[in-house]
């Protein structure tokens, strides 16, 4: 099954999709994950879009959606994905249907005030990448990773500033694709104000319901 998990940052897509791809066995493709990485082994790429990244602003459509494609084209993909972060705006939606056709959207449904808490409570592992945050995942010793031993910090794009640029230039770019999903009739709906577990419930009964 092709998927796009559809919500404004914070929302718990990338959380949400990690567990629902395991149980379906497709792979969990996030756009902001590629770009990270790309910027940590300093590619072409990850020059681009560091600066980019690092302001809460949008990657350019046409770099985006060579990425994608490119990576649309792994066996891996067979069984189907779920696109997590991409597109995120009507022009890439045009551009992906010319390459992949999606079989239903998930959009999760949350307050402004729920992302800012959410986010600006995220913390990163400097070294390997693990996630925390200083209500809900907390390390053993505070700043410090469970898994390296790695000081946490704060993503530059979690920073105040940051969070209230990054959904303002999802209001403008990026919701307009639920308008643009639903009129196709394959947008869905789920709450993504509950914890965890009740979120993954609720999405895998919907997508069940297919």
């Amino acid at each position: 099954m092709k998927l796009i998990f559809l919500g404004p940052p914070g929302a718990g897509k990338g959380t949400i999709a990690s567990k629902i791809c395991e149980n379906l066995g497709i792979p969990h493709i996030s756009t902001g994950d590629l770009f990270r990485k790309a910027i940590k082994n300093q590619t072409e790429l990850g020059k681009k879009v560091q600066q980019i990244i690092e302001s809460g602003d949008l990657v350019p459509d046409a770099l985006t959606v060579a990425l994608v494609k490119e990576r649309l084209n792994n066996p891996d993909v067979e069984k189907g994905y779920i696109l997590d972060g991409f597109p995120r705006t009507i022009g890439q939606a045009d551009s992906l249907s010319e390459f992949s056709s999606i079989d239903a959207v998930i959009n999760f449904t949350i307050t402004d005030d729920q992302v800012i808490k959410r986010l600006a409570g995220r913390r990163l592992c400097k070294n390997c990448g693990a996630g925390y945050h200083v209500d809900t995942v907390k390390p053993k010793e505070e700043g410090i990773c469970d898994k390296c031993g790695g000081e946490l910090i704060i993503r530059p794009d979690d920073a105040p500033e940051a969070i209230k640029n990054r959904l303002a230039v999802y209001y403008e770019s990026t919701e307009p694709l639920i308008d643009y999903y639903r009129q196709k009739g394959i947008l869905n709906d789920v709450d993504g104000s509950p914890e965890v577990a009740a979120v993954v419930k609720d999405t895998e009964t919907t997508i069940s319901a297919i």
